[in-house]
């Protein structure tokens, strides 16, 4: 008795070991291995709307692309659940823009995943302007974040370096981006290397045409100011030449103070400013103050950090379009 109990148990140990082997020998199989078994597709896992715009315009029907950002989310303020913590670990690659979410570039940190791609290392990040300070909610140990020298209330956009994150909004600094990660693409998932390069082709082609249309329809404009509550467009000023000035930040309750509102009123009148821009995903509570104050126009120039039933596009590429017919607008184009 005492034999078979020791035969039966050993028979059990070793099963057990057979499959621990099996698992491990499974984990350790490289991305297209992985995607073997999910259909062949890989997992890609992108931090906010401009990521996933990548992964899936270039990725196509070879990958299945999760946002960890839903829609209607201010992604600056994003907290991560633990099923997204887990979809984030089992993920064959992790498309992300470095220190504009502190909660997902922890919780990348904490993944182990090998396939991180972070877009801020694929084109070259600017500083738009030098900070100064404004009244209003005080971050301590934050930079506030300002284009043409003027600073942000509320939320700091800066990298730890004190760059501009925003690079999706300047078509071609995009289009930079977009290779990169259509040459991750390739390495990660070399069956499908050609679709990749096809795809990426293909899109920095279309990123290159809205890059003329917003060259040749700002060339000619009756001002180059813009005002805007969001300082998120400092690439796309410096770009085509346009000036940014910026109300505050991103908070809901920030507001302006009263120099601030002063100094943008003479703005307005120095250079012919006729609109205050708000965005979609932001309080609209600030815009529409100084628009009361000036006798301005509003309207919305959209920082593309979410794709919502508000948006005017369905996509990246239509609310880039809407953000150019805005400008000229507001701006007086010829």
């Amino acid at each position: 008795m005492n034999v078979r109990r020791r035969s039966s148990r050993s028979r059990l140990i070793a099963t057990a070991a057979a499959t621990t082997a099996g698992l491990l020998a499974l984990s350790a199989c490289g991305s297209s291995d992985a995607a073997d078994g999910k259909g062949g597709k890989l997992d890609v896992v992108a931090s906010f709307y401009p990521m996933q715009y990548l992964a899936e315009q270039i990725g196509g029907e070879h990958v299945n692309v999760d946002t960890l950002t839903e829609p209607g989310v201010e992604p600056h303020d994003l907290e991560l659940s633990p099923k997204q913590t887990v979809d984030l670990a089992n993920a064959d690659m992790i498309l992300y823009l470095k220190d504009l979410q502190p909660a997902v570039d922890k919780a990348i940190g904490q993944s182990g995943v090998k396939n991180t791609i972070d877009a801020a290392t694929l084109t070259e990040l600017e500083e738009h302007g030098a900070s100064e300070d404004h009244e209003g909610h005080d971050h301590e140990g934050e930079d506030a974040h300002g284009d043409e020298g003027h600073g942000e209330e509320g939320h700091s956009h800066e990298t730890e370096s004190g760059a501009d994150p925003h690079i999706w909004l300047d078509p071609v600094k995009y289009a930079e981006v977009a290779e990169g990660v259509g040459e991750a693409l390739q390495k990660a998932d070399p069956d499908h290397a050609a679709a990749y390069k096809k795809n990426t082709e293909e899109l920095v082609g279309k990123l290159e045409a809205l890059n003329k249309d917003f060259t040749d329809g700002l060339k000619n404009t009756e001002t180059k100011t813009f005002i805007t509550t969001h300082a998120a467009f400092g690439y796309l000023a410096e770009r085509y030449g346009l000036d940014q000035e910026a109300i505050s930040g991103l908070s809901p309750e920030a507001e302006p103070s009263p120099a601030r509102i002063k100094e943008l009123q003479e703005t307005a009148e120095h250079d012919k400013v006729t609109t205050v821009f708000f965005e979609t995903l932001a309080s609209d509570k600030t815009a529409k103050t100084l628009a009361s104050d000036t006798g301005l126009k509003t309207d919305v120039l959209d920082p593309l950090e979410g794709i919502t039933d508000k948006s005017k596009g369905a996509d990246y590429l239509e609310v880039m379009r809407s953000n150019l017919t805005a400008l000229q607008s507001a701006l007086g184009a010829k």
